[in-house]
């Protein structure tokens, strides 16, 4: 397809999926404008993110190996730490943008606050400046962890102390001074973990207690002297075989979480999202953690769990997760209500063909790849080398992967865009190859494609 056919497109967010979706698309000729409303790229790997939505703590290391965390075509250097740091996260990504010359492409400090799509399907995009502009296609890439989910509906009572989502968690000091408080974090995902092993020794607070709704399986970051991955086993292996497997290994290699006097989970390994701790078994085992139950009602200076225990607490730590928003959309045209959206091959809503959401999902491995897949898989199809099944395809293989995907974990807002790394992976190559053929099929690539091209793409899609 000839520069003068390529679609224009707009991509909003400079964290990682805005990243690897600007060279996807710049290695194509593919042109597009990026903005991202903060002063610097990184998204959530920016501490302390002017923009006020990196939820990255102090002392937070990711919870990834680096040969699963880098992306296919710029590996890290070999003397890189097998976790890293999220200064090192950020310094990666900047090197990223530098070595493939994205640096000059991003326009900072310019806010989408507006983006709708006009009846002949181009978007209209309001900036903060107050200018509009007009596009053929549109990237989201805003992140699905900075808006913070409390409890809904609401804990009976009140509580006098203080409250904090652990969004804005920084460090022990920083937004609050949690010497010598008695300390509740609801929640035992990994920002949890992460928080509770942080404040748990006793020269920070005088107590620190996790209240969790039911038991986790936690997985160290290194299982017989290589690095977990979650969990992540051979993908030739058959995937019920790879689950048996791995819960085996886990057992021998861990025990059982009762064995440390946590909770006993009501599922199976591997169906929840992984959590991942090297320290909170241990510590809980040690005494400096103690765990309580869900939450019954909030009483002033104290919290009544569900088993009747009371307990006096100064400050509350909601780790509890997010909800997946766009501040740029109207409610009533794009929303996720209980964190769900379905999405084909979790990218597209059926009957949008120039709406796009990069790394809108929850991997069993890393975002950073699957952004990386994904953001390629549509440079190839706005190029016109692939082209989409129709809308009512399009509707059945949501279910279809809906029920590969989710049907194991147990129901969750937190587990409602998980996907199995791998078979997704193969999955979405299967797709690729079906789509390459239905473009040759129309002549995708040897015709000039009027701009916007997403009129004849959209009547073409419906051709198989």
């Amino acid at each position: 397809m000839k520069p003068d056919t390529l679609p224009k497109c707009c991509i909003i967010g400079a964290g990682c999926s805005g990243i690897v979706t600007a060279k996807a698309l710049a290695e194509r000729g593919i042109p597009f404008d990026w903005f991202d409303m903060s002063d610097r790229i990184g998204g959530q790997w920016a501490f302390e993110n002017p923009n006020g939505k990196s939820a990255a703590y102090r002392s937070l290391h990711i919870d990834t190996s680096k040969l699963q965390l880098q992306l296919s075509d710029f590996p890290m250097p070999a003397d890189t730490p097998h976790y890293l740091h999220h200064t090192q996260v950020l310094a990666y990504l900047t090197a990223y943008v530098e070595h493939f010359g994205l640096s000059g492409k991003v326009q900072l400090n310019m806010e989408v606050t507006e983006a709708n799509r006009d009846g002949q399907g181009t978007w209209q995009i309001r900036l903060g400046d107050g200018q509009t502009r007009s596009y053929d296609a549109l990237f989201v890439c805003n992140g699905h962890h900075w808006d913070s989910r409390l409890p809904e509906p609401a804990y009976p009572g009140h509580f006098d102390g203080t409250q904090i989502h652990s969004h804005g968690y920084r460090d022990p000091f920083t937004p609050i001074d949690f010497r010598g408080k008695s300390v509740l974090v609801v929640g035992m995902g990994n920002s949890a973990m992460d928080i509770a092993n942080e404040l748990c020794p006793r020269h920070i607070t005088t107590k620190l207690f996790v209240s969790t709704r039911r038991g986790a399986h936690i997985f160290p970051r290194f299982l017989l002297g290589k690095p977990a991955d979650k969990g992540k086993l051979y993908p030739w292996l058959p995937l019920s075989l790879q689950r048996w497997v791995g819960r085996r290994i886990f057992h021998f290699a861990v025990g059982h979480m009762e064995d440390f006097g946590l909770p006993k989970p009501d599922h199976r390994v591997f169906e929840a999202h992984v959590s991942v701790s090297d320290t909170f078994p241990t510590l809980v085992a040690s005494g400096d953690i103690e765990i309580r139950p869900g939450i019954r009602e909030l009483d002033g200076d104290s919290v009544v769990f569900e088993d009747g225990r009371r307990e006096k607490i100064d400050v509350i730590v909601w780790a509890t997760g997010y909800k997946v928003s766009f501040p740029f959309f109207d409610p009533s045209f794009i929303a996720a209500p209980g964190n769900r959206l379905p999405l084909f091959k979790r990218v597209l809503k059926p009957g949008i063909p120039n709406l796009f959401f990069i790394a809108l999902a929850q991997p069993s491995i890393t975002l950073f790849a699957l952004a990386d897949r994904q953001a390629k898989w549509i440079a190839a199809y706005l190029s016109g080398e692939y082209a989409l099944p129709d809308a009512e395809e399009q509707a059945r293989t949501i279910l279809a992967d809906e029920k590969r995907h989710m049907a194991r974990y147990y129901p969750s807002a937190r587990h409602t865009m998980q996907l199995d790394q791998d078979i997704y992976f193969a999955e979405l190559d299967s797709e690729l190859r079906r789509g390459r053929k239905r473009a040759r099929a129309l002549g995708f690539g040897r015709t000039r494609l009027p701009v916007p091209s997403f009129a004849r793409l959209e009547a073409a899609s419906a051709v198989e």
